[in-house]
């Protein structure tokens, strides 16, 4: 299911996806499941005014992974 990931062009981080889902950019986001509450909630927020998909990853770790990048990463949104 993560494997995808790595062909996708995507957003990779807080600030960079939230900023694609404000300008509606993003079809599918991937959330660690261990991002701080206070950053969920901001995304939330966003999410719930939009048509967004969501799919929750087990931690920011396997997320980064997935993305193939060496680091951690909290949030990744799926291009449209």
């Amino acid at each position: 299911m993560l494997e995808i990931l790595k062909h996708e062009k995507k957003t990779i981080g807080i600030k960079e996806t939230l900023k694609a889902l404000k300008q509606e950019k993003i079809k599918v986001l991937y959330i660690a499941d261990d991002l701080d509450s206070h950053l969920k909630r901001e995304i939330k927020e966003v999410i719930d005014l939009s048509n967004v998909e969501v799919v929750n990853v087990e931690s920011k770790r396997k997320l980064g992974i997935a993305c193939g990048i060496d680091v951690n990463a909290s949030t990744v949104g799926i291009l449209k």
